[in-house]
């Protein structure tokens, strides 16, 4: 027994691994500790999917969970779509674990990589109609994918740095502005996107944050008040 996992998570480490055997290698299995957000993950199975690996971080979809406590509504969620960095695309479960007041204290994730089908699909549809309406070098063809009610699509990064930067560099660039030509309430209404994906749970994102938006980490702290 791996006494720096908590005692309520040791029963899903076996799990891990016989849902991972089960499903084959094109499932990727992962256990979170959602008490450690830069080193969640206690336990991995088929981690050539994401190239993560024990230590790793939590992704932008858990931390958003962990922000928002949806979790308090909802058991699980099945079927919504990620990718990875180098471009697979996966069809995505996660079970939240909780204590006895209902607290997630860990999240049992499945990825499975469905690129090929993708592909295979796409292949078959430009056969089939003699006209391809898919880029079929592509990658990114998350629409097809099924998803929950809420349409989460989540990025699996290798480390937390890259995480952190992912986020931040993905909500400047949705606001079409560049940092040097925002105006304090752009940048504030930035700050206040980035608190709600739950990225202020991570260490060091303040500085991460005012380094991109191009101003002091005191200027965030402020703008995270006024949120």
């Amino acid at each position: 027994m791996n006494t720096n996992i908590p005692s309520q998570l040791q029963p899903f480490i076996q799990m891990v691994d016989f849902i991972g055997m089960a499903m084959g290698n094109n499932c990727e299995v992962v256990l979170h500790d959602v008490s450690k957000i830069e080193h969640s993950i206690v336990a991995i199975k088929n981690n050539h999917i994401s190239n993560r690996k024990v230590g790793g971080s939590l992704t932008d979809l858990a931390l958003k969970i962990l922000k928002d406590k949806s979790y308090e509504e909802k058991d699980f969620l099945i079927n919504y779509s990620g990718k990875t960095q180098d471009g697979k695309i996966l069809r995505s479960s996660t079970f939240f674990i909780k204590d006895e007041y209902g607290n997630v204290i860990g999240m049992l994730c499945l990825n499975m990589d469905v690129s090929k089908i993708v592909e295979t699909r796409n292949l078959l549809d430009s056969l089939i109609s003699g006209i391809s309406t898919k880029n079929q070098n592509s990658t990114y063809l998350d629409e097809n994918l099924p998803t929950n009610e809420d349409g989460p699509m989540e990025d699996l990064s290798t480390s937390i740095e890259e995480l952190t930067s992912s986020i931040i560099l993905r909500t400047i660039a949705e606001t079409n502005i560049p940092p040097y030509r925002m105006s304090a309430n752009e940048k504030m209404d930035v700050v206040k996107q980035l608190n709600e994906k739950g990225v202020f749970l991570i260490k060091g994102a303040v500085s991460e944050v005012a380094l991109h938006l191009k101003t002091s980490e005191a200027t965030v702290y402020r703008y995270l008040n006024k949120i």
